[in-house]
Order: structure tokens, then sequence, then C-alpha cells
């Protein structure tokens, strides 16, 4: 099984018995046949509409070019009419989203830094003085570092490169720039101090290299941008309080280059692309996780450690299904339109793995398993790619990413997440993070063929390898090496890499050129499926003739008896030379989940935990209760618990607030009273539905009826409080096709209809997105003592006397800083619900 993510078609267990096959076993409901019914109308119509034309044209004995016109008119008045629906639209939508439209256009038109965008990240002008004054010394050090190291490995990977030198070395006047830098401090160990940096280099760089006299080659200027993660550890008590730095990129920087001499032919279209995505490669292969660059600062830190360190753990991706996606195929230049075929791309990291295609299904299932081995969390991430797979060029069907730091807090995720960059979409995924232990006790091997075990592996060097087989332990004895083999040894220095395998899991290492003593320091992880049969098979190869140079092989149950499940030796090769040895470590970890933490479940705060309703089995809605701040103004309802020790209130609070799997984890709600307050259920008076009963569907729902995500501030400016009503996400869902939802708004004690503020209605979804916003004229003193009540609905009724909430928030504002504005998630929650 690959590091990346090994593919499992048969899925995991439970996951086959909620799978249906279209066409086969499914039943149908009355309400899909009437749709699959519309659906066959509908596309027989257009063709009807579309042929019979054609038919009267041959049936009149009319010519072709008649049709041929016919045929060029409509699609010039299709295009036509594209062209004009899309600048109203455009314009419309500029007008719904003046803000983010400009912020996007500034974004990309003045490159502004990330602590501009993101309040968490801090701008750090100190360090970018010193980085200029720096500048010229690191010039120096890159130039020595070119001609002293990189010239001479150049010149041995390649006898057709055995004149290359550098002529001139220039870094430029423009030194390196970091827009932004971010520390972490909660989530990382406390002996260890985590900076991510956004570093932006726009260099007016000058190196010139002379690959043979009458060939010249160069770079004058390029661009690099990316976020850099730096890494000091561990923290010492003696100087110089830092044992070691390590850097390197989360995800793979941006890169152009401006080529001279004759690799300006790089610069066309066709090349460019090509040789900007091989020098990435190679910058992957140093500085791009899992690769790590570490300079040790003490003498008692292993570079092996810094350089390699073990991951923080292993995520089990279950690619499950995808609804409401795109349909990209159409036919007859566009008049009809048909499906999609769409499959999926998984990438962490260097790492990609690519699903199976389903075809023309605009709601595919693949039921596919990936795992992939986690090194930073937070800051690595899930990259999701959706594709229209065709002949030509695969159309793009929307992405999504997923920080493995939210993962690894709540332990496991099953959810439908929103595509972005398309009208909609959905994928569904299961995650669950699994952590690495040393105890051979946990073992449990799976047997739906998933991994039980990660194999870490750091390879360091080896040591008398031999130059060929004449060297070899079993031809020395005996005999000389002959002549021409004394001619190929001194001709041909020793090019050797190693090669690993666990099964049909195989990966090789770099090429360690012109040396019996090569070092490779790299590192490599296996996923392990049986410790007990398997086995590590390590072969020393020669580079150009691919000739076996030694082999060993680590029965994998070696490690459990060892202590930490570790071993760091060097190894004796065999059918190798007499003294022929390989230095490596074999680290064995078991993969066990962990319970989620007592944090995830969501607690109301102290002073609001007797505002939550209980209700009864009689099914009667319990009065709400003030917080301690409202006391005075209301008394306690007969129908509501007084103190949260009595047993019936327990066992209610963890039902009504325990999260079910797909709920995330939410940050504090600025005391958020969930429309249990007085206030809240006042301003409600003024619905038509209000006072009826909730539909049966609603009332008999337990657990979240979703969150609602709110971006408050106050623009000090134009005095006004701006309300961005951004989205929703994982809203109760009313019909099989999703729910029609709306928001309302009251800025409390406003409660009439004059005041009344609503979003437009998002159709068919349970993850709407409306960017509405709403403006209100109030001094910053004034929006400071009010509050604001927000009621997501239903668009269409259940009944024509039931209610049309989905579920309803309280906010504060007295405990929000307005003037910088707050962004936040709220769970939506109900009054006592009527039968």
């Amino acid at each position: 099984m690959a590091s990346a993510g090994e593919m499992f078609p048969s899925g995991a267990p439970g996951l086959a018995d909620s799978m249906s096959i279209h066409g086969s076993t499914e039943k149908l409901s009355p309400s899909a046949v009437n749709r699959i019914m519309m659906e066959f109308l509908m596309y027989f119509g257009r063709a009807l509409l579309i042929f019979y034309p054609v038919y009267l044209t041959g049936y009149l004995g009319l010519s072709i070019s008649w049709v041929v016109l016919c045929m060029v008119m409509v699609t010039w008045w299709k295009k036509n009419r594209q062209w004009k629906d899309a600048r109203i639209g455009g314009a419309i939508h500029f007008l719904d989203n003046e803000t983010s439209v400009v912020n996007k256009e500034l974004d990309s038109a003045l490159q502004m830094a990330s602590w501009v965008h993101f309040p968490d990240f801090e701008k750090v002008e100190w360090l970018n003085k010193v980085l200029e004054q720096a500048w010229p010394f690191f010039g120096m050090y890159m130039e020595k570092l070119l001609k002293e190291n990189i010239q001479p490995a150049i010149r041995l990977s390649s006898s057709a490169l055995n004149m290359f030198k550098f002529t001139k070395v220039h870094f430029g006047h423009l030194p390196l720039r970091i827009t932004g830098m971010k520390a972490y401090t909660d989530e990382v160990d406390h002996r260890e101090v985590v900076l991510d940096l956004n570093i932006c280099y726009e260099s007016d760089v000058d190196i010139d290299a002379e690959v043979k006299p009458a060939i010249k080659a160069g770079v004058k200027g390029l661009k690099l941008q990316g976020m850099m993660r730096v890494i000091l550890e561990p923290l010492i008590g003696q100087a110089p309080l830092i044992g070691g730095v390590t850097f390197f990129f989360i995800r793979r920087p941006t890169l152009q280059i401006n080529w001279t001499g004759m690799t300006n032919l790089l610069d066309s279209p066709g090349f460019s692309s090509l040789s900007e995505g091989t020098i990435m490669d190679i910058i992957a292969s140093l500085m791009v996780l899992p690769n790590r660059m570490c300079i040790p600062l003490i003498d008692q830190v292993k570079v092996n450690q810094m350089r390699f360190p073990l991951p923080r753990g292993v995520v089990r991706v279950h690619l499950l299904e995808a609804r409401d996606l795109v349909a990209k195929d159409t036919y007859m230049m566009g008049l009809v339109k048909g499906k999609s075929d769409p499959y999926a791309t998984l990438r962490v990291g260097n790492r990609q793995v690519k699903s199976k295609t389903v075809k023309e299904n605009l709601h595919p299932r693949w039921n596919e398993v990936y795992e992939f081995v986690v090194h930073e969390a937070p800051g690595q991430e899930l990259e999701l790619e959706m594709y229209d797979e065709d002949t030509d060029k695969d159309d793009s069907l929307g992405t999504f990413n997923l920080d493995f730091g939210e993962v690894k807090k709540k332990i496991e995720m099953d959810q439908w997440f929103p595509l972005e960059g398309v009208q909609n979409g959905e994928v569904h995924l299961k995650l669950q993070w699994f952590s690495l232990k040393s105890d051979p006790e946990l073992l449990r091997e799976s047997s739906d063929g998933l991994a039980c075990a990660m194999l870490a592996v750091y390879l360091d060097n080896a040591s008398n390898l031999p130059k060929d087989h004449s060297e070899m332990t079993e031809h020395q004895k005996h005999k000389k090496p002959a002549k021409e083999a004394r001619l190929t040894n001194r001709a041909a220095p020793l090019n050797s890499y190693v090669e690993f395998a666990i099964d049909k899991d195989v990966k090789k290492s770099k090429v360690a050129y012109a040396s019996k003593d090569p070092k490779w320091e790299e590192g490599f992880t296996f996923f392990v499926h049986n410790v007990k049969t398997q086995q590590l098979m390590i072969q020393v190869k020669e580079h150009d003739k691919k000739t076996q140079l030694g082999i060993f092989n680590l029965p994998l149950s070696r490690l459990l008896d060892t202590s930490d499940m570790t071993l760091d030796q060097r190894f004796v090769l065999e059918r190798s030379g007499a003294n022929s040895q390989i230095q490596l470590k074999a680290t064995l970890r078991i993969l066990t989940v962990a319970k989620p933490p007592p944090t995830i479940i969501l607690n109301p705060p102290p002073q609001d935990k007797k505002q939550i309703p209980q209700t009864n089995q009689g099914g009667k809605a319990p009065a709400s209760t003030p917080t301690v701040a409202t006391s005075s103004s209301a008394a306690l309802s007969p129908n509501t618990i007084p103190t949260p020790s009595t047993a019936p209130w327990d066992t209610q609070r963890d039902e009504i607030w325990r999260p079910p799997p797909s709920t995330p984890n939410l940050r504090p709600r600025y005391d958020s009273q969930s429309l249990l307050s007085d206030n809240s259920i006042a301003s409600s008076r003024f619905d038509l539905s209000d006072g009826a009963s909730y539909p049966e569907a609603i009332s008999k729902h337990q657990g979240s009826f979703g969150e609602i995500q709110l971006t408050v501030r106050y623009a000090s400016l134009r005095n006004k409080l701006i309300v961005l009503v951004n989205s929703c996400r994982n809203l109760f869902r009313t019909s099989e096709n999703g729910t029609d939802s709306y928001v309302r708004l009251y800025f409390l004690p406003d409660q009439t209809w004059i005041h009344r503020k609503r979003t437009q209605a998002k159709k068919r979804t349970v993850n709407p997105v409306f960017n509405h916003k709403f403006e209100f004229d109030v001094s910053l003193q004034e929006a400071q003592t009010r509050k604001l009540d927000v009621s997501v609905k239903n668009g269409k009724m259940f009944h024509s006397r039931e209610r049309k909430d989905i579920g309803m928030v309280m906010i504060d504002l007295s405990q929000m800083e307005l003037a910088k504005g707050v962004t936040e998630w709220y769970e939506l929650t109900l009054p006592g619900l009527k039968l």
C-alpha cells in the first residue's frame, strides 16, 4: 500500500449495506418515478423540437443550407443570450456582494499581505528589515554553496555535464519578504515553537552557467510564493536556548522563472510549465512535506530525528458519494444537456490518488477508502478536486480543502461538504484520525484489508559497497577481478540507490553519486496489514545498470519484541561485499482510534444552563428561564428544572447539546441564547405561522438543526452596523431534495414588520450560501445595548398551519467587539416544541 493512500474498492464494513445501485435493487418511490418520467418527456420534447425542422426541410425538398443557416442563427442567438445573461448576472452579483468582490479584486491586483485578511497573522516589518540588511551576505553564502557544492554534484550526475560551471551568481538587490507570520501556542508541544511564514520572493536574481563552451544558460528574475513552516525545537535550558531549526513548505509553492541564454526556449508556453514543474519537483523533494531542511545548533540533537520525525498520525478517508453535481456534458452544440462522468482526486502534500470514474451520473457513489500519513496537524490539508472525465480536457466540478487539524480534534467526521468554485454540488466524506502507539497489545488486524500499523524507515548510509559482482563475497574467494572489470571500475564511479518493498508497495531512494560509502538521509513510510507475515525487503542497486549490490530482509514481527518497537543499527548486506553494511532506523507504530475528548461535547456556558428547555413526555413546551444577568426581569417557570444537579435535567441536557458526528466543533458563541429568551420568542410573533405546532418531522428530530455563520461588525466611518449572513451548514432536511431555506432577522427591540429583514430563499440544499448584507443606522454605543434575533425558516410550507422555523439563535451584541468585527458559527436550536 502506498503511503499516499491505498484504494479499497470494497470499502469499510457497513458501507456496502447502505449502498444502492441504480438500475438493480433500488426501490423507486412514486415521486422518483414521476421525476424520471418528467425528465424523459422533457428530453423527448427537446429531441422532437430539434429534429422536426430537419425532417420538415427534407419533406418539403428544401436545401440543406436552410438547416445549416437555422442552426447558425440558433447558436448565435444562444451565445448572445448567454453573454447578456452573464453581464446582467455579473452586475447583480456585484450589487449584492460589493464588498467581497472589491476585496477579491484588490487581493489579486495588489497582492495584499496575509495579515490584512487573517487577523491571526501578524505584520513583521522588523523581520523584513533584518532580511534586507543581511541579504548581501546571504548572496555571498549562496554563491559559495552553488560553486563548491552544487556545481560538483551536477558534474557527477551525468557525463554530458562534466564541464558545467557557474560563471555568474548574483541574488539581486530585492530581498525575500515575509508578508505575514502566525505563531502556534495551544496546539503544539511546550518544548517547541512553531511559526508559519507567508513568503514572497520577487527577485532580480541573475545567474549564468556554462554547460559547454558553446552552450550558455541562466536565470534572470524569478517569483516564488508559498507558506513556510519553521519549527524551533527542542527548547533547552542553556545557550543557545534552541536545539535546532527545521523549515519546510507545507504545500507546494508557486514558481515563475525568467530564463536566459539557451534556456530562454523554456519561457515559451509549451515549455514553461514543464520546466517550472520540474524545478518544483526538485524543491518538493527537499523542502515540501515530508521532506525538511534541518540545522542543528547543538551536538546532542540527532539530525535524523529532526529531518524525519515520526508522523503526527494517520487519516483514513472514506470517499463515499457526491450529489447535485454540475452537468458538464452537452449534445447538439449545447442545446441538449446531459450529465457528467465524475471522478475525484485527493492530494495530501506530494501524494495524490484518483478514484474510479462513474459514467453519466450526477449523484455518483464510489465507496472507496484511502489512507494518508499526516506529518503536521494543523497545517496539512486534504485537497479534493472533482472532475468530469472527457476525451480532450477534464472539466472541473468543484474543489474542497480540509485542514487535518479539525480531524485531529474531532477524531471522526462523517458529513457532507459543499464543493467550492461551482454553483452546486456536495461530497460525502468520512474521516477518521488514528494515533500512533508503541504498545503491541493494541495491535488489531483488520479483516477488511485496511492497515493496522505504520512502518517508518529512515535510511541513513551504507559502507563498503561493491562496485560490481567481481567484488562480491562469493566471487572473491578464489578469483581476482578481471582486467575489464578493473578498467570499468576506474572509468565509472559507483552510483547507487536503495529500493524498499513491502509486498507490492515499492519505494526508491535518491541516487548517491560516486561513492562506495553513500549517504542518503531519507525517510519513507509504509502501511502494514499483517505484522506477523509481512517483511521489509531492502535492495541496494547500481543506478545505471540496475544491478544488485546487496539485499536484506527485515521481518516486521521482529520489531514487536524490541524496545519502543524500533531498530536503529547497521545491518549486514547479503549477496554483497565482505564488509558491506547499511545503516537504517525502522520504527513500527500501531494505528489506534482514540476516544473523542470531553471538550467535544458542547455544553452551554454556566450562566446559561438554566435556559435549556426540557421537553416532557406529554410534549408540552417548557417556558424559558432567563440567565443570571436577567433574572430580575423574569421569573422561573414552573415547568423549568431549577438546578442542573437533577438527574432528568442531566439526561435531557446531553440529548440536546450532544452534537452528531457531523457537527463541527463550535467556538464560544458570545452568550448566544439560542432564542430561548422572552424577547426572542416575542420577536417571532409577527410570523403568520407562529403559535402553530411544528411539523412532525421536526418535533421528532433528535440532534442538531444545523448552524449559521454570521459576520457582525461596525463601520465607524459610516456609523452603521453591518450584519452579513454568510451561509448555513447541515440544516435539517425537510425533503429528499434538501431544504428551501431563507434567513429572517430582527434588530431588537425593533419587532415590527417594517424592521423585519430577510434573505432570498436558497432551494434544495442543506448548505445554503446567502452572502446577504444588512445595514442598520445606529451608533456604536446603542448597538452594544441591543440584540440580533436570527431565524432560519423553510421556504416551503410543511402544512398550511404548521410553523416554518428550522432553527433560531439570539446574539447579544454587548459581548462582541463590534469595532474589530466577528465571524462565527452559531448552532441553531428551537424553543419548546409543540406537537
